[in-house]
């Protein structure tokens, strides 16, 4: 039998060694040396699709890697044809970052169906890709048949109305996805009362990230009645949304049912003093909230009244933040009365409004009292 000859690195001279690898990209060498890292970051390294071939062919039979990092990159939909190639054969990566690669409608299609045959992969981040409503018809496909991703980001894409049927569709079935972010599309009202309508059936999904999509205050509504029936769901961001109100009624009055939900953010809407006034009534009867951001909502001092009143009431919120409204010294004063009969908050933010040093100092010291966490107000 003839002898065989193996060539390897180690048995060559270091020099040699120097004037094979003088002759490779940085990249060509990391894709050759298979199975030895767990965390590969390419973020801004202009990877076009020659190169995502290159790295999703050594994906497909890497036994090491866990998280790879492609943010902003130029792989289009070309390149995630390869990625969702490489996740059928794949049983090891959990963590893919692709935002900002404008794969498009066609790329998540690709990635889909990936994700329809992989068992390994709990994270997939595709912010900011151009994904609009029909690539969003494929993943919601695909999280019917995933039993393992349990982070999904599409914020930044271009995701309507019309995809955001399939993702709440999906969302019915799926029994292992926790994180959803579609911040900063454009589902609007009737999206939101799609989304409302899963949360009646959802029991997975923990957190759930809608600021920037105009839903206004019908998808407040729509959204609230899903909470009053959602016993999962804890944290909801709905900043930014143009929510008055109307819209500040429905969710206060789901305060008063809701016993799940721990935080909510809302930052950035337009409730006013009206609209807090529903959420004194919420937060009197609510047991479980911990975490409320009310800043740039165009509070005045009535609303900071009312926001007192539910203080002296309230025994489990321990954050409120009130940045950047108009609460002036007389509402200082009123929220200066509530604290003094309240003994769990420890967080408030009161900056930017219209309130004196003098009365800034008196509500720190009363939020030091029950065991202030950070300074907010100086």
């Amino acid at each position: 039998m003839a002898n065989e000859t193996v060539s390897n690195f180690i048995t060559l001279p270091v020099e040699l060694v120097y004037r094979i690898l003088d002759h490779q990209s940085n990249f060509t060498i990391v894709c050759s040396m298979r199975n030895t890292f767990s965390t590969l970051d390419f973020a801004y390294n202009e990877i076009q699709e020659v190169e995502a071939q290159q790295l999703a062919g050594a994906l497909r039979h890497n036994t090491i890697l866990t998280t790879l990092y492609l943010q902003h990159n130029q792989i289009g939909y070309a390149g995630a044809q390869y990625f969702g190639d490489a996740l059928r054969y794949n049983t090891t990566l959990t963590s893919l970052h692709l935002w900002g690669n404008v794969i498009g409608d066609v790329g998540a299609q690709y990635l889909a169906g990936g994700l329809r045959y992989n068992s390994a992969l709990t994270t997939l981040n595709l912010q900011k890709n151009q994904i609009g409503d029909a690539g969003a018809e494929r993943l919601g496909d695909a999280l019917q048949q995933n039993t393992t991703l349990t982070i999904l980001d599409l914020s930044e894409n271009q995701i309507g109305h019309i995809g955001a049927q399939p993702l709440s569709n999906a969302l019915r079935q799926n029994t292992s996805l926790t994180t959803l972010h579609l911040q900063y599309n454009q589902i609007g009202h009737v999206g939101a009362q799609y989304i409302g309508d899963t949360l009646k059936y959802n029991t997975t999904l923990t957190t759930l990230h809608l600021w920037g999509n105009k839903i206004g205050d019908i998808g407040a509504e729509h959204l609230a009645d899903g909470l009053r029936h959602n016993t999962t769901l804890t944290t909801l961001h709905l900043g930014e949304n143009q929510i008055g109100y109307i819209g500040a009624q429905h969710l206060g009055d789901t305060l008063k049912h809701n016993t799940t939900l721990t935080s909510l953010h809302l930052w950035g809407n337009e409730i006013g003093d009206i609209g807090v006034q529903y959420f004194d009534d919420g937060l009197r009867q609510n047991k479980t909230l911990i975490t409320l951001n009310l800043q740039h909502n165009q509070i005045r001092d009535i609303g900071a009244q009312h926001l007192a009143d539910a203080l002296q009431h309230n025994t489990t919120l321990t954050s409120l933040n009130l940045w950047g409204n108009q609460i002036g010294n007389v509402g200082a004063q009123y929220l200066t009365e509530g604290l003094q009969h309240n003994t769990t908050l420890n967080r408030f933010n009161v900056l930017e409004n219209e309130i004196e040093d003098d009365a800034l100092l008196e509500i720190n010291e009363l939020i030091e009292r029950n065991g202030r966490a950070e300074s907010y107000n100086f």
